[in-house]
């Protein structure tokens, strides 16, 4: 077995073309076994193979540098520099990440998990290189659905005035997670139809030089066209064409299903594990598709993860006047949403948290200063959601409810969901956000407001005694079973983004102790504006949330227990706080 002795890149060199073609088989091989077993980015892997194996045999890494956009195409990269045992020895899985990372290889330049960056982290690599004078060659692997995101094309722009090497090779399958959106697809269609000689080229118009390689998946073509282009004094795109999910037949048939693969049985494809029928996304997708049956002006709107709330194929064609994918462009969703609004429809964009944070200045200019009723529903936002570093979302409350006009409800079960996202939908004075629970489907017989205009009014949920909690969104649950323990007050806040002051004041004469608890960062969160306001009355304040760290691959029972957010250590901080105030 050929692929057991790659030490390092530096091996493939030795290799003859049959030997790198066996390689190829062995690699596939290997990525199937794993990720049936351990689950992990299918498709894109499958896909890159070939590409990867040429661009070691041709390039220098590490001195050479290789940046591979949003890092669901880095397996065989990681297999083929050092770290093939973590695809081969199931001991040894999660010793590596799923994601590009510096800390684990000095064949990796960065830490990605975001999309569209590569050409732009490259750009900065090449003028570091050319500011110290050296010579290395400097290459961006990006997927072709990863040219929508904006700063991809911005990275493209800048890139035509280098007059210096930067190699950006475009991997060109057609796809992005579902199929491509967008005018610049066209061109890319054009390109592969024309074997790349349309005069209709859009990395020419923008000054690059230009090389077309059919067959992505060939390593002799691979080769000439990498060698080609090796050491070149000026920006250029090599544009090669592979098939997405490459050498099995179920990800080849089904691309946007086999994206991503959680642990599957070889043979068939079926899973290994079973999950509930009922989520948010398929609460979510019921809910949208009666309402938009019932007000045609109602849109569903995504930014490239259109199955986030379930809108499968079949669903967006049948509905494909009321959906609208934007590709990777979170910021236009943001801003398209606004104009929508502004002009009578009622937008509902679902994005996960992780990825709203590259729509911070839309959501702050084109919507909260414009006072635009959109709503944009929150996935992911909570401890129990995406656990790479590069896809946490427990940032959201401290950059999201700052921001001047909108109103960012937690619902803390499926009812209180539903209630809110019909009001937000159909009302038109302000810019909604709804953090969708992460805890699970609960649900609760208990009777939700269905009108939400009376801004930052928390609900009284239990009156006790001494101790309040307010339990935001996800944590209600956690915060009821600590009330009913200790006869406290449980307070559902509802509103992120303001205090009830009514609320909060009346605490002050009746209870001795506030305990705030959130399924986010702590700093700058929910709970430390509630402690503000208790700063000058003689009141204490427990505040509970998550630390402020990129937390990677950590399971949430684990990060809940290192915060102190299970029930019963929050009771035993609150008993220790009691006792020492009665000495």
């Amino acid at each position: 077995m050929i692929l057991n002795s790659i030490t390092g890149p530096e091996v493939l060199k030795d290799l003859s073309l049959d030997e790198l073609q066996q390689l190829a088989a062995e690699i596939r091989t290997a990525l199937i076994e794993r990720i049936s077993h351990h689950g992990g980015h299918f498709g894109p892997n499958l896909g890159l193979v070939e590409a990867t194996i040429a661009l070691h045999y041709v390039f220098n890494s590490p001195v050479d540098k290789l940046v591979f956009d949003v890092s669901h195409q880095i397996y065989t990269h990681k297999m083929l520099t050092g770290r093939v045992d973590s695809f081969l020895d199931p001991s040894k899985y999660d010793d590596v990440s799923g994601f590009s990372n510096f800390r684990e290889s000095e064949h990796d330049c960065f830490v990605i998990g975001h999309t569209s960056t590569s050409i732009s982290l490259a750009l900065g690599l090449a003028k570091a290189r050319d500011l110290k004078s050296t010579n290395e060659n400097i290459v961006a692997i990006i997927g072709d659905g990863s040219l929508s995101g904006g700063e991809a094309l911005e990275g493209l722009n800048v890139a035509g005035e280098l007059n210096s090497n930067l190699i950006i090779v475009v991997n060109d399958n057609d796809m992005s997670i579902a199929e491509n959106h967008g005018g610049l697809y066209k061109n890319l269609k054009e390109l592969r139809e024309s074997n790349g000689t349309s005069q209709n080229n859009l990395f020419k118009a923008m000054g690059l030089d230009y090389v077309f390689v059919p067959d992505g998946n060939d390593v002799e073509s691979l080769i000439s066209a990498f060698a080609l282009v090796k050491d070149t004094s000026k920006p250029i795109v090599v544009h090669i064409c592979t098939i997405k999910g490459k050498g099995y037949s179920h990800a080849e048939n089904n691309k946007e299903q086999w994206h991503y693969a959680q642990p599957f049985t070889i043979e068939t494809g079926e899973p290994l594990f079973s999950f509930s029928k009922e989520s948010y996304g398929s609460i979510t997708l019921d809910y949208l598709l009666t309402k938009m049956s019932e007000d045609n002006t109602v849109i569903n709107i995504t930014s490239g993860t259109p199955t986030i709330v379930g809108f499968t194929k079949d669903i967006r064609e049948k509905h494909e006047n009321q959906f609208i994918d934007v590709g990777i462009a979170e910021g236009t969703a943001i801003a398209l949403s606004s104009g929508i609004a502004r002009n009578g429809g009622k937008p509902v964009y679902s994005v996960f948290s992780s990825f709203i944070q590259r729509a911070f200045d839309q959501l702050s200019q084109d919507v909260c200063l414009n006072e635009t009723p959109v709503t944009i529903l929150v996935h992911g936002a909570s401890v129990y959601g995406m656990s790479d570093a590069t896809h946490i979302g427990i940032f959201d409350i401290p950059l999201m409810s700052n921001i001047p006009n909108l109103v960012y409800l937690a619902p803390t079960c499926k009812e209180e969901y539903l209630a809110m996202l019909d009001w937000s939908i159909d009302q038109n004075s302000y810019p909604v956000a709804i953090r969708v629970p992460g805890n699970g489907v609960v649900s609760s017989p208990s009777t939700f407001d269905s009108d939400y205009s009376k801004i930052n009014k928390y609900i009284l949920s239990r009156k006790g005694t001494k101790v309040a909690i307010l339990a935001l969104g996800s944590m209600f649950q956690l915060g009821e079973e600590i009330a009913n323990r200790l006869n406290a007050t449980l307070v559902n806040p509802r509103y992120i983004t303001g205090l009830d002051i009514d609320i909060l004041a009346s605490l002050v004469d009746s209870h001795d102790l506030v305990v705030t608890i959130e399924d986010g960062i702590l700093d700058g969160g929910f709970g430390q504006k509630i402690a503000s306001f208790y700063g000058s009355t003689s009141v204490k304040v427990l505040n509970y949330g998550l630390n402020k760290e990129f937390y990677d691959r950590r399971n949430s029972d684990e990060v809940l227990k290192e915060c102190r957010m299970t029930a019963n250590q929050i009771i035993d901080d609150i008993n220790k706080l009691q006792n020492q105030q009665k000495i």
